[in-house]
């Protein structure tokens, strides 16, 4: 998924996801009462104060409507005029065509036989056909009055034309014409639609459909605590508070709802892009980040939205409203994700019933979340949290509902089933980690630990084909993790690219001097050319190594960038040494790139350099380790390599203090053990 592509702007994706959640907001007021069918009533003894009518569920009165509109027959005219014509109309042509006068009284029978019948169009014979009662109400020109007749007794204009082919009888004319004449001009339909009629009769059987189904009078009692809602008291609830709304005064008007809802979800959306823009402008920058953000948010408002509307609120505390939380956290940081989870409770708190319980709960519950995956180094933490999580839903609930009624019995013992089955959800949130990581791209602090674990194959490999390169790997590893921390970069993810970077070596290992033998010189008779191509060659196996063993597009940035555009050095400095009257091409010894665009991916270039170079050094002192390390980054700077990563001049001060500090620990001066003297040795043995 190649988000980057999107040339949508990021405030636009904002504007889209406001529009959708208030496309999709529910547009009916909140019920004064939570309750569910075939659930206990939660509240005390409900009388009622005045009278009401028992409304029916629009689903019940939909239902019988479509029954009547199934069952109802439809009314038909029979046009005699239709028939006259006709058949008058055959005679004279066939008698123009000089047809022999038997065969024009035999067909003219059989036009009046199935005129008397009644011709009806195709069309409407296969809606008759498809009802129920496969009939129809047709009127007698005689009577004047409606008769109910059989589909099956009437015939379409093709039946017609096959009934007249049919019932030849040796006649000697044929079914494609007669003399030039086609029967099918002649069969036309005779049995017409009473539209006027029909849409009458079925408006007044339609009418006769009642909206109630009893009434409640005044002081009746509707319910007690403790008793089951069964369908006519579910019913009966449902009238009660929506003649309570308006009783009351607080009946909506539509357009001044959604306006509210338009100013209040867009308050909150353009919230979440101030505080990107402000204190996250690198998320804000990113498409894919924004894109999953947002994408969550809806997800989870809609989501309660449609239970909602569904009525199905003891279901909201199914809903995991920390995952967002923790997969915000896993792939950007929790500042924002705490956020992110504010802005998705208050967009559901305006849709839940009780809003006040439903943010103090959801609220709490974040923060507990979000403090425990302050370090998350491991999956199995997130089963921790999930546990605190847990708690943290039923001590919260609990004690809102006791300080807020002081009546322990108003507790909702389903509600603690709910937290138990958001626990499961939560726990299983590491298979989304792994699903994000794959859609979006990303790449979380738990897949960097499990990569940089030296058992991995692809780092066990490296270890046995090119012993010098993994020793090499490992020691920029440790150089670049110090650099990055000191100077606010992705430690994890720059120890973690440092381990792969020079997985390409693996190909021909022989050919890198980390991995050679004494006296051992592959490139004895190679040119300089042939030589450079070979460790340049590095770079683009290392990616195709690292493609067909699934590395994550963050690791092999840092394969493809550690020498970004620079020179295989050594050679080319000996290819100009030997030919000084020769313009040199820079293109043979000039690696594919690209140069870094991270801070991350820039220290490694640093620390791959200086690591490499500093073996070289006949003396390791603070002079020598402090001129190499300045020397070798300088001239990079100068080289431009640096100028697409977000890196400043102080971060590359404060990198190279951690650098020299760093090596000097490494080639740090050990004490000379005192060998024993020959006479001490005797005098001993």
């Amino acid at each position: 998924m190649n988000i980057r592509k999107f040339k949508i702007p990021t405030p636009v994706l904002f504007v889209i996801v406001a529009a959708l959640l208030i496309y999709f907001f529910p547009r009916e007021g909140k019920s004064h009462y939570v309750y569910s069918l075939d659930k206990p009533w939660q509240y005390g003894q409900l009388i009622t104060s005045f009278d009401f009518h028992i409304q029916k569920e629009d689903q019940d009165v939909q239902n019988q409507r479509d029954s009547i509109q199934k069952n109802f027959i439809f009314y038909y005219l029979y046009d005699e005029t239709v028939s006259r014509s006709s058949i008058s109309q055959f005679v004279s042509d066939a008698q123009a065509v000089g047809m022999d006068i038997q065969n024009i009284n035999h067909v003219k029978n059989q036009l009046e036989s199935i005129y008397k019948a009644g011709i009806i169009s195709a069309v409407d014979y296969d809606l008759i056909k498809e009802s129920q009662k496969k009939q129809l109400r047709l009127k007698d020109t005689e009577s004047n009055m409606y008769s109910i007749r059989n589909l099956a007794s009437f015939y379409t204009p093709r039946q017609a034309y096959e009934q007249i082919i049919e019932n030849k009888n040796g006649s000697s004319y044929k079914s494609e014409g007669i003399k030039g004449l086609s029967l099918s001009d002649y069969l036309l339909e005779n049995i017409q639609y009473d539209e006027r009629t029909t849409q009458n009769l079925l408006k007044d059987e339609l009418s006769k459909i009642t909206l109630y189904e009893g009434m409640i009078q005044s002081g009746e009692k509707i319910i007690d605590r403790g008793e089951i809602v069964n369908k006519r008291t579910f019913d009966i609830l449902n009238s009660y508070t929506k003649e309570l709304d308006e009783r009351g005064g607080t009946s909506m008007n539509p357009r001044w709802l959604i306006a509210g809802q338009i100013v209040i979800v867009c308050v909150i959306v353009f919230s979440l892009m101030t505080y990107l823009w402000f204190f996250r402008r690198k998320e804000y920058g990113r498409k894919k980040n924004v894109i999953f953000i947002l994408s969550l948010v809806l997800s989870f408002v809609l989501i309660t939205a449609f239970l909602v509307n569904y009525k199905a609120y003891s279901l909201i505390y199914v809903i995991p409203f920390t995952l967002p939380m923790i997969l915000i956290r896993t792939f950007v940081d929790s500042r924002t994700a705490m956020t992110t989870h504010i802005i998705t409770v208050l967009l559901c708190a305006l849709i839940v019933p009780d809003p006040d319980e439903f943010i103090v709960v959801q609220l709490l519950t974040g923060f507990v979340c979000i403090f425990s995956l302050r370090d998350l180094r491991e999956r199995s933490q997130l089963v921790y949290c999930g546990i605190l999580i847990l708690l943290t839903y039923i001590v919260s609930y609990t004690s809102w509902i006791l300080a807020t009624t002081g009546d322990i019995s108003q507790l909702n013992w389903r509600i603690y089933l709910n937290f138990c089955i958001n626990f499961v959800f939560v726990t299983f949130s590491y298979l989304l980690v792994y699903v994000c990581e794959k859609v979006f791209g990303f790449i979380s602090e738990v897949s960097m630990i499990e990569l940089s674990n030296i058992n991995r194959p692809l780092l066990q490999q490296l270890s046995e084909e090119a012993p010098g390169t993994f020793q090499h790997s490992m020691q920029v590893s440790n150089l670049v993790s110090a650099a990055a921390i000191k100077i606010g970069a992705n430690a994890s993810l720059a120890r973690t690219g440092a381990l792969y970077h020079d997985i390409g070596k693996m190909t021909d290992p022989a050919f890198f001097t980390e991995n050679q033998s004494p006296g051992m010189n592959p490139h004895a008779g190679l040119s300089c050319k042939e030589s450079a191509q070979i460790i340049i060659g590095h770079v683009s196996e290392g990616v195709r190594i690292a493609k067909k063993n699934n590395l994550p597009q963050q690791i092999i940035n840092f394969i493809e960038t550690h020498h970004g555009k620079g020179k295989a050095k050594y050679f080319y400095n000996l290819y100009v040494n030997e030919h000084p009257d020769e313009k040199c091409d820079d293109a043979p010894f000039t690696y594919p790139g690209p140069n870094p665009f991270s801070k991350e991916t820039a220290l490694l270039m640093m620390a791959d350099t200086i690591e490499a170079a500093s073996r070289s050094l006949k003396e390791y002192t603070e002079e020598t380790i402090t001129s190499l390390v300045n020397k070798l980054i300088d001239a990079q700077v100068a080289d431009g390599l640096f100028k697409n990563a977000p890196i400043t001049f102080r971060d590359i001060d404060d990198a190279k203090s951690v650098f020299i500090d760093k090596l000097m620990r490494i080639y740090h001066s050990r004490i000379a053990y005192p060998e024993i003297s020959k006479e001490e040795e005797s005098e001993t043995n």
